[in-house]
Formats: C-alpha cells, sequence, structure tokens
C-alpha cells in the first residue's frame, strides 16, 4: 500500500517529464527533417545500389571507433584535469551527461552549461568544477582557432566554400567566418583572462559592462571575471607536459569526431577526397555552433546533404551518410544520456532528503 511518504517527490516528476520532453523534441526534429529530405532527394534505386559487403559494414564499424576515440579523448581529458582524481568510470560518465546536455539544448549553450554539475557530483569542490569547466571550453576554442590556419594551408579556400550551390555557399561562409571571428575573439579574452593578466582584464570586463546598454548583464560579466582570475591562478602553476597531456586529448576527441564521417565516405562513397571530408567537418561543425535546434537536430542532416552532396554527385547516398554520421554520433548520445539521467535525478533527490533529514 502507497503512503503520501512513499510517493516520489513531485519535483522528481517534473524533472522525468521535462526530461521526457527534451528527450522527444530533437528526435521529432531529426525524423521530420529526415523524412522531408527522403521526400525531396531520396531515390529508390540509391538504396538498391547499396551493397552492405565486408568494405561498407567494416567501415561503419571504423566509424564506430572513431566515435569511442572522442570518448576516449574527452574522458582523458577530464581525468587529466582532476589530477586523476576521477576514475575512468566517473569520468566516461561525465563524458555522457555532458554530451547528452548537448543533445537536449540548442548547440550554442552546449554540453559544458551542466559539466560543473557534473563534475561536482562525482565529488569535485564546486569552485574547482567551475575552474575545470572554464578550461575545457578554452582547450576546445583554442584548439578551432588552431585549427583553421592548419586546414587552410592544406585544402584551398575553393574546395571550403567556392563550388556550386552559389546561394548556399555564400550564406555558409557568412556564417561560417562570424562565427569564427566570435570564436576568435572569445578564445582572445579567455587566453588573456586566463593567462596573461586576470585581474586586468577582470577590471576592465566590469568597466566596460557598467554602460547603461550593458548594465543588465553586469553581474554574470562579473561572475566570469572571478572565474576566470581562478582559473588562471589554477593554470600558471601547471607544467608544459600537462598542457600538452590536455591539449592532445582535446584534439584527439575532435579528430576523432571529424574521422567518423571519413570512414563513412570510405564505406558508401570511396571516391571522395578524404582530405576535404575531413576539412569540412571543421566548418561544419563551427557553423553548428549558432544552431537554435536542440542539439542541431534537423539542421545537421539538411546542413550534410546540401554541403556534401558535390563530393558524391547522389543526393540519396549523401543522406544515407548522413543519418549514418547522425546515429554514430547523435542518437546513440540521445539514448545513453536518456538511460542515465533518470538514475542521476534520483541520485540527486536521495542525496538531498538524507541531508534534510540529517540536518533535523
Amino acid at each position: 500500500m502507497n503512503t503520501p511518504a512513499n510517493k516520489p517527490p513531485t519535483s522528481a516528476k517534473s524533472q522525468a517529464l521535462n526530461l521526457a520532453w527534451k528527450i522527444f523534441l530533437p528526435i521529432a526534429i531529426g525524423v521530420a527533417v529526415v523524412a522531408w529530405l527522403f521526400h525531396r532527394e531520396f531515390n529508390p534505386e540509391v538504396w538498391r545500389s547499396i551493397h552492405f559487403d565486408a568494405r561498407v559494414i567494416g567501415c561503419i564499424l571504423l566509424a564506430w571507433i572513431f566515435m569511442l576515440g572522442r570518448d576516449f579523448g574527452l574522458s582523458w581529458r577530464f581525468r587529466a584535469l582532476t589530477d586523476r582524481q576521477l576514475s575512468w568510470k566517473q569520468a566516461i560518465k561525465i563524458d555522457i551527461l555532458c554530451e547528452f546536455t548537448s543533445c537536449v539544448t540548442p548547440s550554442a549553450v552546449g554540453g559544458s552549461a551542466l559539466g560543473m554539475i557534473y563534475l561536482n557530483r562525482e565529488g569535485i569542490e564546486l569552485g574547482r568544477a567551475t575552474t575545470l569547466m572554464m578550461t575545457t571550453l578554452f582547450l576546445d576554442e583554442l584548439f578551432f582557432v588552431i585549427s583553421l590556419p592548419t586546414i587552410m594551408l592544406l585544402v584551398p579556400y575553393s574546395e571550403l566554400f567556392d563550388f556550386g550551390h552559389t546561394g548556399f555557399t555564400l550564406g555558409l561562409q557568412t556564417v561560417f567566418w562570424i562565427v569564427y571571428a566570435v570564436i576568435f575573439i572569445w578564445t582572445s579574452i579567455l587566453f588573456f583572462g586566463i593567462i596573461v593578466k586576470p585581474h586586468g582584464i577582470h577590471q576592465f570586463l566590469n568597466w566596460l559592462f557598467h554602460f547603461r546598454f550593458l548594465r543588465k548583464w553586469q553581474a554574470k560579466i562579473d561572475t566570469l571575471g572571478q572565474n576566470m582570475e581562478t582559473t588562471g591562478h589554477e593554470l600558471r602553476k601547471r607544467p608544459v607536459k600537462w598542457w600538452l597531456e590536455t591539449f592532445g586529448a582535446t584534439a584527439l576527441s575532435w579528430s576523432s569526431r571529424y574521422l567518423v564521417v571519413n570512414a563513412l565516405f570510405l564505406g558508401f562513397a570511396p571516391e571522395a577526397n578524404q582530405l576535404i571530408v575531413f576539412a569540412r567537418q571543421f566548418v561544419v561543425w563551427v557553423c553548428l555552433m549558432v544552431s537554435p535546434t536542440p542539439g542541431s537536430a534537423g539542421i545537421s542532416e539538411w546542413l550534410f546533404t546540401t554541403y556534401y552532396g558535390d563530393l558524391i554527385h547522389s543526393a540519396g547516398i549523401a543522406l544515407v551518410i548522413a543519418l549514418f554520421w547522425r546515429i554514430i554520433s547523435y542518437y546513440v548520445y540521445l539514448l545513453a544520456g536518456a538511460c542515465i539521467m533518470p538514475s542521476w535525478i534520483r541520485e540527486g533527490f536521495s542525496k538531498n532528503k538524507n541531508v534534510n533529514t540529517n540536518s533535523i
């Protein structure tokens, strides 16, 4: 017989319903766009022409291995950042929860938004967890800033932007350069605010945001400045070996994510230039940073099929590759997070209940 004391807290039910809605929404958007793309582009003859032989299956498995490389890189980085305080199991759990957060929030928010809470739940003091997540943000942005010059040296500009679909490529490169400029400026602020002169940058930001039209963000900017000072104090004590390890883990995770698409192209469109396929992933992920939909649902599929279509010369094959890409790099994390998150929420309510009981 259920008594009121045995009923789960109303707030827990609310959390569960909110979680279910956040999972359903990106799935619904993604399915709707894929259905529209199938209706517009897919030719049954294309599907019949695909033979899932040993080479194709092997390349799909290779794509999964690369995605595991991405998880290994981020889990390794969490362990390095915490000086091995986190076990591999804890680091993998935080990685999946952060990726799940990315799946159910707009890309501009990102999975780092709740990262400090996930770290705190695993025993990292909240102030330090905030410092660590700011460090991961800096490392990710630094990777993007450094990658562009390298890519531009290896791949002709025309292979990234100046090809067919004039209206599409013009819009794509406009979005790309605007977002990249914002990333560059933001990374510069983080660099000077964390590494070079944290107190000076903090004071400058406070002065800048005291003007009336910026004043509503003043409290958040002051908190940001305080976090940068704390992070800077922590990072300036770190040896070169630590920087090489954490940045190496960052580069491994992002490169592995890009190589998922290379593996799929090897299976379904082996004639495509693999270097161009890899380089275009950089453009795709930069542009998806401003996607308004949860986990870039819908926009990712459309952007992928349109952007990579000229390398395949078949919109149908591009759509098939896009589907496998999203299953491996998105839907699997949505499913994994949906399995982990409910127990994580219940654990939180249980801890809060114990704390309240002990305080009586």
